[in-house]
């Protein structure tokens, strides 16, 4: 990338939505704060003004100003020009992977760090498709029709880390996945009948893979154990385990045998009653052809 090819499009503030900092976020400011002063102290250095730097990495000097000074949250191919700009020999874009991490909102960050240690994950969602079995159209979609209306930056900001958390799929050990999907949530057209069908087709794939199993629970059953809303519970190697429910500790995290107890008989039960792995497979792919 070259001064003059830059030199009539700038990318500003504006062409960067979801990297502001998260205020409430002490790790992530800190995070992005050290970066910011490394990347002046490197620009001062050699002796660039900050106007020049902006030229030469293709952005506009107010957000080279409010990078370095901890506001906003460099994008890694940011980090990469500069560390390039700048000849700081990889240095700077060393700094790729912790940035990255505060891109995610802090409880999606905590989430997202057990679920990649963990060995079982039984998930059950009665009012979407659960965040990881969502095609990334299905997440948007959900995302731009949150009332009251998220910004584009919040938009892109929940878009980013869902999209982040599928990643417990491709572990070199992936986790054994149980879900279970509500039949209304399968049949609701959000976004039209074409994204339907897309995310339709993505679950009958995931249904494949050895280590999940799918299933749904039809509108027809008479009795649920699910009516007290979402569980999550998460296995871990070392024998330990975390649970969350709206219905139990106000929908925090439970590490007490107690509450976990309590979640694993709902879902236990909430399995039975639903279609087999089987069945919910060969349900969806009605569903599918009714599409």
């Amino acid at each position: 990338m070259s001064v003059e090819a830059d030199a009539g499009r700038l990318r500003t503030e504006a062409d960067e939505p979801g990297w502001e900092v998260d205020p409430d976020d002490d790790w992530g400011l800190a995070v992005v704060t050290t970066v910011g002063r490394q990347l002046r102290l490197r620009r001062e250095a050699v002796g660039m003004r900050a106007a020049e730097f902006a030229a030469a990495v293709g952005y506009g000097e107010d957000l080279v100003y409010k990078i370095e000074g901890g506001k906003r949250i460099p994008r890694p191919e940011y980090l990469d020009r500069a560390d390039e700009v700048l000849g700081a020999d990889g240095l700077l874009s060393a700094m790729k992977e912790d940035v990255a991490k505060v891109r995610y909102p802090r409880k999606v960050r905590a989430l997202a760090e057990m679920e990649a240690k963990a060995v079982e994950m039984q998930l059950y969602e009665p009012l979407i498709v659960h965040g990881l079995l969502q095609t990334p159209d299905y997440t948007r979609t959900l995302l731009m029709m949150r009332r009251p209306a998220y910004t584009e930056a919040e938009v892109e900001r929940f878009f980013v880390a869902r999209m982040s958390r599928k990643s417990v799929f491709e572990r070199e050990s992936a986790p054994e996945l149980g879900f279970v999907l509500e039949e209304w949530t399968l049949r609701r057209p959000i976004g039209g009948r074409a994204l339907l069908r897309r995310q339709l087709e993505h679950l009958l794939e995931v249904a494949q893979l050895r280590h999940v199993e799918l299933q749904v629970m039809p509108m027809n059953r008479e009795e649920h154990a699910g009516v007290d809303g979402s569980i999550e519970l998460l296995k871990f190697k070392d024998g330990s385990a975390v649970g969350r429910s709206p219905a139990v500790a106000n929908g925090r995290p439970v590490f007490d045998p107690k509450y976990l107890r309590i979640l694993e008989l709902r879902y236990g039960i909430i399995r039975a009653q639903a279609l087999t792995p089987r069945e919910s497979t060969a349900f969806i792919e009605q569903l599918l052809g009714e599409t």
